[in-house]
């Protein structure tokens, strides 16, 4: 399965909980998550959405330590059998 299939499945599901799949982009800003996940109940969770096998790049891996010390979700899905973990706010990677 290609990157942008895994994508379009991601936002498909979210939308079927009730939530939204934007799409992210930080002019300026570069190696952010592709996807911000705003979920019923108030949760929010930032996705990096890789074809199978790939692993994010230095400068991605970087924002996502970022974003996690912050105290925020990021999940890196390479796989259509981590949605459901990553809407449900569990352990995707």
């Amino acid at each position: 399965m290609r990157e942008k299939q895994l994508e379009q499945k991601l936002v498909k599901a979210v939308k079927n909980v009730g939530g939204l799949a934007l799409k992210f982009v930080s002019p300026g800003y570069d190696g952010v998550p592709d996807r911000l996940l705003l979920l019923p109940g108030g949760k929010m969770a930032f996705v990096e959405v890789k074809a199978p096998g790939s692993k994010p790049r230095p400068l991605q891996r970087k924002r996502h330590e970022t974003l996690r010390s912050l105290g925020f979700k990021v999940y890196v899905l390479d796989d259509e059998r981590q949605i459901a973990a990553v809407i449900s706010g569990g352990d995707a990677e």
